[in-house]
């Protein structure tokens, strides 16, 4: 369902808004590359279903597919590089403190449209190696610390060249666990938990997403087989346009094999210990690593003030978004 703000004006023209996302793409990239020490990639659109490498996200979700008649296989269009990315740092031979970023651009059917949900997604989605020892909440911390950095000195620069921008974001990162949450607001949906927290503290990572919290029920659905979801999380920024808290980016610590295990087991998806891939990962033959996605358009949005996603890329939608993007002189891609 798309909203718009009352009195909402792009605060930017048309022609401006594209060679701003052009900056940001440039700019962002190469502050994440030098913050993570991370060198960029050519990453795949599809993948092989039978190799176990495409994101099953909440498990819900049907992937695109496809036949391939000159392989004689079926193809997935990904709907996330989450294994790919660790699969490749092996492949690649990248050693500790190194990784990679790469386009990810993907397909999700079942998603439901409103201002900040489009069936295109477009992520930088990076993956980095890291030692045994630093699969510790720190070090996660440490690096949403380095990201949120990146982000913010990327508006910095923005607003020298279109100083109308009126975009403020905190550098000052509030970590709270999706358990804390729950426990100061035990009446309120995970949605409104997240929107209450983060108007008062503008920018938080809530770490802890995927298993089942005190009340039974999980913060939100996270595959079993990427993240160890005590070791992963969101990170939300105030959106003043918006009035709510947006997601710009989801990442964690992987799963080690003994996590792997038993995240398959409290996910009901053992069936998966079978696949190409997470023999290797129980195998323990893939290096520990930690990774994420930043969301392109969700960003661009953001730091641009936009109020919805269409603004910033093109995509298809329903009538009633048309139609009311239309009444508020809004342009979608």
């Amino acid at each position: 369902m798309t909203t718009i703000p009352e009195g909402y004006a792009p605060q930017l023209s048309q022609y401006d808004t594209q060679r701003a996302i052009e900056r940001i793409k440039h700019v962002f990239l190469a502050k994440l590359c030098a913050a993570l020490h991370l060198v960029r990639v050519t990453a795949p659109l599809v993948v092989d279903p039978a190799t176990g490498l495409n994101d099953n996200l909440n498990g819900i979700e049907r992937p695109v597919g496809f036949d391939v008649p000159a392989v004689g296989a079926n193809a997935e269009v990904v709907q996330s590089l989450a294994k790919w990315k660790r699969f490749a740092l092996k492949r690649y031979d990248l050693h500790v403190g190194k990784g990679i970023v790469c386009d990810m651009n993907a397909i999700r059917r079942d998603e439901e449209l409103d201002n900040l949900h489009s069936v295109y997604v477009d992520q930088w989605d990076w993956e980095k190696v890291i030692t045994e020892e630093e699969r510790t909440s720190e070090y996660l911390r440490e690096t949403v610390r380095r990201i949120v950095t990146a982000i913010c000195g990327t508006l910095d620069e923005l607003k020298w060249y279109y100083p109308q921008l009126e975009t403020e974001l905190d550098r000052n990162v509030v970590f709270v666990s999706a358990q804390e949450l729950e426990d100061l607001y035990p009446e309120l949906s995970p949605k409104e938990r997240e929107d209450r927290f983060v108007r008062e503290n503008h920018t938080t990572f809530i770490q802890g997403i995927g298993g089942a919290l005190r009340s039974g029920t999980p913060h939100d659905g996270r595959s079993p087989d990427y993240d160890d979801w005590d070791l992963n999380g969101d990170l939300l920024f105030w959106d003043d346009t918006l009035g709510c808290a947006l997601e710009a980016s989801s990442m964690g610590v992987r799963v080690s094999p003994e996590s792997l295990d038993r995240q398959l087991t409290l996910a009901g998806c053992d069936d998966r210990r079978e696949l190409p891939f997470h023999k290797m990962l129980l195998a323990g033959e893939l290096p520990s690593t930690i990774g994420g996605g930043i969301g392109q358009s969700r960003l661009c949005m953001l730091l641009l003030g936009k109020a919805h996603v269409g603004e910033v890329q093109a995509s298809v939608w329903d009538q009633q978004t048309v139609e009311a993007c239309q009444e508020a002189g809004i342009q979608l891609l």
